[in-house]
């Protein structure tokens, strides 16, 4: 798992001014059309009082949808959000392919529209595990620089393409030029790509016209909120559902010693993790798993082949 990760929690809820801090959790954000991802994060650590608030997964200004944000202590989190598959519902333009391939960008080639039957036809192509190339307008690092700013200066990064796994792929609406797809893809998946791929396969060019994330694991837009209420939710054992990952339950006796960052072999004794319903059993040699004592989240742990570990420990010593 990537990232920096620390085994004990910082401080106790309370600022150097005696205030109380911004409370830690898990935000469902809708991202409004017009917005970066980051003018959206201002707005949450303005009305939270704090900077330690933190998205788990950039949408393009143009597009809007859900955001996961972490905030306070489960900022550190982030590493167990990062690789979630995504579901969006996406509208294609025909006849018009732009440098960024979205609507905001210059028109750098165009072609004739191609059939609804052209594109249904194509469309299986798409499913399952693909190579894709990123666009060169995304925030992919080539040595040590963005595409998007090598794109801006007048350079032409290559984007080399990479696997990324499309579970569901299905036509919504055809309205020539327009086509509406739902896409349910692995993280690193672009959906510009996706409509660039979709159109030269058929025959013609495109960009993406619109874009909406509907889903992010097993969380949903329809339970986001906008700019009225952030109000963040603890990390809680719902949350885990949603990720599909297994927990632990401690007794509250060894609870201390688990938050101090202490031998967690004892705690785990003859321990089995609970899985979610859906979740998919150990498959490889490495997992994690979150330790809850009653309701109570405790820490985030990993396992490899020398067995359990800590991952990040939330709790308070």
């Amino acid at each position: 798992m990537a990232g920096t990760r620390k085994k004990k929690a910082a401080g106790i809820p309370v600022t150097d001014g005696g205030r109380v801090a911004a409370p830690s959790g898990l935000l469902l954000l809708s991202k409004q059309a017009g917005l970066t991802s980051f003018e959206a994060l201002g707005a949450v650590k303005k009305a939270l009082g704090t900077g330690k608030a933190g998205h788990t997964g950039t949408l393009d200004k143009f597009a809007e949808g859900l955001l996961l944000v972490l905030t306070g202590r489960a900022l550190k989190l982030s590493p167990w959000f990062l690789h979630c598959d995504k579901q969006y519902e996406g509208t294609i333009r025909f006849g018009i392919e732009s440098d960024t391939l979205d609507p905001e960008g210059k028109p750098v080639a165009e072609a004739a529209l191609p059939s609804r039957e052209a594109v249904e036809k194509i469309l299986p192509l798409f499913s399952g595990e693909i190579m894709q190339a990123p666009p060169a307008y995304s925030a992919i690092h080539i040595d040590g620089k963005r595409a998007s700013a090598l794109a801006r200066s007048g350079k032409q990064p290559e984007m080399k393409k990479r696997p990324v796994r499309v579970y569901r792929l299905e036509l919504l609406l055809w309205d020539p030029p327009f086509a509406r797809i739902f896409v349910h893809c692995s993280s690193g998946t672009y959906i510009r790509s996706l409509a660039r791929d979709i159109a030269l396969a058929a025959g013609s060019r495109a960009c993406l016209h619109a874009l909406t994330r509907t889903k992010v694991a097993g969380f949903s837009l329809e339970d986001a909120v906008g700019n009225e209420a952030f109000r963040p939710r603890p990390i809680d054992k719902a949350v885990l559902i949603a990720l599909g990952l297994p927990w632990f339950e401690i007794e509250p006796q060894n609870v201390k010693s688990v938050a101090q960052g202490k031998s967690i072999s004892h705690a785990l004794a003859g321990k089995s993790p609970v899985f979610p319903p859906a979740s998919p059993r150990e498959t490889s040699p490495r997992m994690s798993a979150g330790i809850f004592s009653g309701d109570s989240f405790i820490a985030m742990i990993e396992k490899d082949k020398g067995g359990w570990k800590y991952g990040y420990v939330y709790a308070d010593s």
